[in-house]
């Protein structure tokens, strides 16, 4: 199976700016490699692919980014979260802040990967300062799609003082 059936059987389905970035930094690379075994040699082409797990390591990466950004639309980040429509409220009021708008998160790890959940270790900055470092969450994969887990957003709502009834107890 050559990358480009990879990517169709594994497609992310957010239509945001980083997302796509993050994406297409995965295409070139694999694209670099691919096209640097061209050329007039008789020796035979090597071909780059991913596995499973880069794929999904990839999906994870940009769709946690994608959210995590106090940039992307807050229909976009109610979609890369499970259940998300139960958090509606809270992540359209949080859409409204400036605060929440100057917020970003860098993938550090993406771990145990199974058919339909990983573990993330990530940073969430505030501006350039890093406000959580080290933490770590879940992705489930719902519908084909790498989400944040509802735990992970949870345990966030709780360090800012926010109960929903959708939320766990711990």
């Amino acid at each position: 199976m050559n990358i480009g059936e990879k990517m169709r059987r594994a497609p992310v389905r957010s239509g945001s700016p980083k997302t796509r970035g993050v994406l297409a930094g995965v295409c070139v690379l694999a694209l670099a490699g691919m096209l640097s075994s061209c050329g007039g040699s008789s020796t035979p082409s090597t071909t780059t692919t991913l596995s499973p797990s880069q794929v999904a390591t990839a999906q994870i990466r940009a769709n946690w980014i994608a959210f995590f950004a106090g940039t992307t639309a807050a229909k976009t980040k109610i979609g890369l979260l499970e259940n998300g429509s139960e958090f509606a409220s809270v992540i359209n009021g949080q859409a409204s802040s400036a605060m929440a708008r100057s917020v970003s998160s860098k993938v550090t790890s993406v771990t145990n990967i199974t058919a339909t959940s990983a573990t993330v270790r990530y940073d969430v900055f505030l501006g350039k300062t890093k406000a959580l470092a080290g933490s770590v969450g879940s992705a489930v994969k719902v519908g084909g799609v790498w989400k944040v887990s509802v735990r992970s957003f949870c345990v966030l709502l709780g360090l800012e003082g926010v109960k929903m009834p959708i939320c766990p107890s711990s």
